[in-house]
């Protein structure tokens, strides 16, 4: 897909998705100067291409009570191909757990997770999370407050690459 040639009409198309996903298609097309037509083609094109991966709402978690927010430095005994994936696995299945990233270093995961209070994460990091299978170690940090929180990628960037590789 990062090698699929996209035009400025497709990539105007996405941004103006990723900042409001929620718009008509009337009003998308209107946005990018299309017909709505072809640009509902166009964007079910890049939904079955794979750059469009679901629509979302942004919701706040303290909204709904969730106050404790934790990254979890996670590091495995083995990482054999067949561990790492068990844990992924694993932390597909904690629904405290809202993202999940291998890495390289020192630390083999980070789980970004949100609570409801300090006690219900202590529970699921003292009963699950270093209770699971070939878990070496846990390292958490709270979150004191987010300066920062963009979803997707930085288009300008994506139009300055298409732009010098022009």
């Amino acid at each position: 897909m990062a090698g699929a040639k996209l035009d400025e009409i497709d990539r105007r198309i996405l941004a103006e998705l990723q900042a409001d996903g929620r718009m008509t298609n009337v009003e998308l097309a209107r946005r990018v100067g299309i017909s709505a037509p072809p640009c509902l083609r166009r964007v079910r094109t890049l939904e079955e291409q794979g750059y469009v991966r679901g629509y979302h709402a942004d919701i706040d978690p303290r909204a709904l009570g969730f106050e404790v927010h934790v990254f979890a430095m996670v590091r495995l005994i083995s990482q054999s191909e067949r561990d790492l994936s068990a844990f992924e696995q694993l932390a597909r299945g904690w629904t405290l757990v809202r993202e999940c990233h291998m890495l390289n270093g020192e630390v083999d995961f980070i789980l970004k997770c949100v609570s409801p209070d300090l006690s219900t994460f202590q529970r699921f990091l003292t009963e699950e999370l270093t209770a699971a299978p070939n878990v070496a170690s846990v390292k958490t940090s709270l979150v004191i407050r987010g300066a920062k929180d963009e979803p997707g990628v930085p288009f300008d960037v994506v139009e300055a690459r298409a732009r010098a590789s022009a």
